[in-house]
């Protein structure tokens, strides 16, 4: 079986880290195969805290809900899977791509690394819970504004990235009602996946 390439889409607080870290427990329990989880907004966070001019300005502007730049986003995970992913790694990413330039991106970067076919993990949540859920975290980036603005953005350019992928043929896309129990949507992304548990 070849490895498993599986994006995360969804609205902040749809449960994507939840689920994402659930998922890559269960692939370490079935093989022996490394899995690398890619998540954008920890090397976001990490990048701004070190003590680069980039780093800095990352950190003036994380906290204000806007998209970073194209050439940010993507410089920084592409590193990663540089530096981490081979040809056995199972690859599971989280927070991005989040515009259609950066998911054409992405299909460059997975026909690069011979992955002739990816899941797309779609949390569906309407906004009023994901808003409630963001402002129940109470991180430091998630102010009333900043909420807005990522429902915002997500609203516009998921549509066209969702399209994408469902006419894209390396991809399969699976929607999942997030507002389900942690349980039960753990268990319908292990089923869409042909992971069923023993």
């Amino acid at each position: 079986m070849p490895p498993y390439t599986v994006i995360f889409i969804g609205p902040q607080g749809s449960g994507k880290g939840t689920q994402l870290e659930s998922l890559k427990r269960l692939l370490e329990t079935k093989s022996d195969r490394k899995t690398v989880a890619l998540q954008s907004g920890s090397l976001f966070r990490a990048f701004a805290q070190g003590t680069t001019y980039t780093g800095a300005r990352i950190a003036e502007t994380i906290n204000t809900g806007q998209l970073q730049p194209l050439f940010l986003s993507i410089g920084l995970w592409a590193k990663e899977m540089i530096d981490t992913v081979d040809e056995h790694s199972n690859m599971l990413i989280d927070g991005f791509p989040r515009t259609i330039d950066e998911a054409h991106v992405l299909s460059t970067a997975l026909s690069f690394y011979k992955r002739d076919m990816a899941h797309v993990i779609v949390l569906e949540a309407p906004e009023e819970t994901v808003r409630a859920r963001m402002k129940s975290r109470a991180r430091a980036d998630d102010t009333k504004e900043a909420i807005e603005r990522r429902l915002a953005w997500y609203r516009e350019e998921t549509k066209a990235i969702l399209g994408y992928f469902t006419e894209a043929p390396h991809y399969t896309v699976h929607r999942i009602d997030a507002l389900k129990d942690i349980e039960t949507v753990r268990i319908e992304i292990a089923q869409a996946l042909s992971l069923h548990d023993s």
